[in-house]
């Protein structure tokens, strides 16, 4: 079976392109279901996608760097990981799938407006139809799977929308600047561009959530007490003032209305209760907040 994994999923591959013959969705959910209980299979799946032309592999660190702290928290093992995770990365893994295949020449049209937004990025690569692709793939997962959130601590739910809440923001520094930085949009494109190391801070995730999955001996005051205060003075500084404006402008960017009912004017709202909505309050780092809030000034929900 994984051989036939590797010689199916070589997508960069012209020649094997050429004698693909199946509709591209159902290959698409063949390859990776051959890959899905072998975390190794899916990181080598997904970076088949980036192969060719040369000028896709600058993303695929990015790409990466967002699948490896799943596979280093234990989140992608078949026994003891997690089925929201694991679910959420298989719609990401599918619809890049299905896109190569679809590019390459594959019969069939893209059955999802994800695989729309990733056949654009891999006929005309740039950083912003990247995000759209990569982060349509995310919300989609976010929204076909949220049954599975019970299944998961309750601290695990709080990192979910923390999770959810960088990707956007990382999306916003590039398609709304003005609106991620205030008076330092200039930095977007920058700090933003996924094929740069500075992106890592927001798709990483190695510097947000711990180590060890899945969480039981960790209460969110813990977590909240650990976080370093360059780490504080960012999320409460910077991005939980901008919560309401950032996710109606992915909802817009991403053609997802959906989005915008997975927040409230205060926090995120897709796994955390809001009944415990002081977490995305903190009254440390009070000097160090209220300067970056004077450095950007004030929040624009424009470009």
């Amino acid at each position: 079976m994984k051989e036939g994994l590797r010689d199916r999923a070589r997508l960069g591959d012209a020649g094997g392109m050429s004698r693909v013959s199946a509709d591209a969705a159902r290959q698409a959910a063949e390859m990776v279901a051959e890959a899905r209980d072998d975390p190794a299979a899916r990181v080598r799946l997904a970076a088949r996608s980036y192969e060719r032309p040369r000028s896709l592999r600058p993303y695929r660190r990015a790409a990466m760097a967002f699948m490896r702290w799943q596979i280093q928290r234990g989140l992608m093992d078949p026994v003891t990981g997690s089925p929201w995770w694991r679910a959420v990365n298989e719609t990401l893994l599918r619809d890049t799938t299905e896109a190569s295949l679809l590019v390459g020449g594959a019969s069939g049209e893209p059955s999802t407006p994800a695989v729309g937004h990733w056949t654009t990025f891999l006929r005309d690569p740039g950083p912003r139809s990247w995000y759209c692709a990569h982060n349509a793939s995310i919300v989609a997962g976010y929204l076909d799977h949220r049954d599975l959130v019970e299944l998961e601590t309750p601290l695990e739910r709080f990192f979910m929308d923390v999770a959810l809440l960088r990707v956007l923001y990382a999306h916003c520094l590039l398609s709304r600047p003005g609106l991620a930085l205030g008076r330092l949009a200039f930095l977007g494109p920058l700090l933003g561009d996924p094929r740069r190391r500075g992106a890592d801070l927001f798709l990483s995730l190695s510097d947000v959530l711990p180590e060890e999955y899945p969480l039981d001996d960790m209460t969110i005051e813990q977590v909240l007490d650990d976080e370093n205060s360059l780490g504080r003075i960012f999320d409460y500084g910077v991005i939980a003032p901008r919560i309401d404006p950032l996710y109606r402008a992915a909802a817009e960017d991403l053609g997802e209305p959906r989005v915008a009912t997975l927040h409230t004017a205060e926090c995120p709202v897709y796994a955390w209760p809001y009944e415990y909505r002081h977490v995305w309050r903190t009254s440390r780092s009070r000097a160090g907040i209220a300067l970056v809030g004077k450095l950007l000034g004030p929040i624009r929900a424009d470009r």
